[in-house]
């Protein structure tokens, strides 16, 4: 469903997990990130492109490769993809698309598309590689850590921060693929918010925010995270069920976390 909206940028927000869905229109392109979740919003989402769309050009930016956020993709075959180098050459591809269907099949759902993996049309490689769209600026940043794969992206002159599964206000940090990357990744995050204005946040699930101080604190808290983790989990676990309304729902992963961050940590010592 339609979450925020303010001249050029447009947010749609997924009953399922908060998950977003960003759309910018420039008079040349408009440029999606993770079109998602159920058919109907799906649905919306692409009628919404088609009624605007005309003869620009549509690009989409997938944010990282986990399912929830691919799974619009076979609505959109007419798109150029934007993605990191570890997206394309993920070796999961196929146990990805597997995942897509099997939720369909739990929850009895019926598609207008099939489900496929993204083919991309623009490597990501390195950090600052820019893609010029018009009087618009596309400039990336690798985020690895929740998954090996992630991406950051500055709109410029506009200073929209697309995060992807970063700097949520509804979750804490989820890292699946490296404890390490994700600290890495989070100071990148805190050299972006130190070297531009940014204008709009919008993480990969949860709200937007114009506020600085509301994103430094999500940021902060990532940080406060990854370091408690280690050292003072119960704690932890009192802070982020204080924090976050949905944390019982997300339990499992903050064990997981921890299972992970010690495993490298110990592995470290020896």
């Amino acid at each position: 469903m339609l979450h925020f909206q303010n001249g050029n940028l447009t947010v749609f927000k997924s009953t399922l997990f908060q998950t977003t869905t960003v759309i910018i229109e420039t008079e040349q392109s408009i440029i999606m990130t993770d079109p998602n979740w159920l058919p109907e919003e799906v649905k919306e989402i692409r009628a919404y492109i088609d009624e605007r769309l005309g003869d620009r050009k549509l690009y989409i930016i997938y944010t990282h490769s986990d399912y929830d956020h691919l799974i619009g993709a076979g609505a959109f075959p007419d798109a150029f993809v934007i993605a990191s180098r570890a997206f394309h050459h993920n070796k999961r591809k196929d146990q990805i698309v597997d995942e897509m269907k099997a939720f369909d099949r739990m929850y009895y759902i019926e598609r207008e598309y099939d489900h496929s993996y993204p083919t991309v049309d623009r490597l990501i490689t390195t950090d600052n590689d820019m893609l010029k769209l018009g009087e618009v600026t596309l400039k990336f940043y690798l985020a690895p850590g929740h998954t090996e794969d992630g991406l950051f992206t500055i709109v410029e002159p506009y200073c929209f921060f697309l995060s992807g599964d970063y700097l949520s206000d509804v979750e804490f940090p989820f890292i699946y693929s490296s404890y390490k990357d994700y600290k890495r990744t989070v100071k990148k995050a805190r050299s972006i918010l130190e070297n531009y204005t940014i204008s709009y946040h919008v993480p990969g699930h949860g709200n937007v925010t114009d506020s600085k101080e509301e994103v430094m604190d999500r940021l902060n808290f990532s940080d406060y995270y990854l370091t408690q983790l280690t050292t003072d989990f119960e704690n932890l676990e009192d802070e982020c069920r204080a924090r976050y309304p949905f944390f019982e729902g997300m339990k499992e992963s903050h064990q997981k976390n921890y299972d992970l961050a010690a495993s490298k940590l110990k592995n470290k010592k020896r």
